[in-house]
């Protein structure tokens, strides 16, 4: 019979673990919730722009459930726990309300403009927070914030006169 040996993982300091946390967990909520408006903004956006939008929209959403993953998944690579539930996003998070019907284009993308304004300033928060506790986590969200820069870029091109 062959015995397997495992290697125990690194010992991680709880003090890092709990800040980098409590700097994490508000970008992968606010981020769940922009998942869901921006998908609730795709399906119901109406206008001249709509293909362009529409695509746009989607993109944004894969976008945010991606960053969202790797914020969560790095807490609980840290050993705690994280708890991104609906109740719980709609409980934390101060997100724009999104239409639940038909909205112009440009109404709709305002909104998902504000929602992203939300996660930056959480992920300026973390960035900021995050130098003196974890690089690690610090560089997760560095990029993150990279990436949802330019995609709100891609939609302010959209209101530009």
């Amino acid at each position: 019979m062959t015995s397997t040996k495992t290697t125990p993982t690194a010992a991680v300091d709880p003090t890092v673990a709990a800040g980098s946390a409590q700097f994490l967990t508000p970008v992968a909520l606010g981020l769940q919730a922009l998942a869901v408006n921006g998908k609730q903004a795709h399906w119901n956006v109406r206008g001249a722009n709509f293909i362009a939008i529409h695509e746009l929209l989607d993109s944004v959403v894969t976008h945010a459930q991606g960053w969202a993953d790797e914020a969560a998944e790095r807490v609980v690579a840290l050993g705690l726990p994280i708890d991104a539930r609906l109740t719980t996003v709609a409980e934390k998070v101060a997100a724009t309300e999104v239409g639940a019907g038909f909205t112009p284009w440009d109404d709709m993308v305002r909104s998902v403009i504000a929602d992203m304004d939300l996660v930056i300033a959480d992920l300026q928060a973390a960035i900021d927070g995050l130098d003196e506790i974890d690089l690690t986590s610090q560089d997760i969200v560095i990029g993150i914030k990279a990436g949802i820069e330019k995609d709100r870029w891609f939609l302010v091109a959209h209101l530009a006169a």
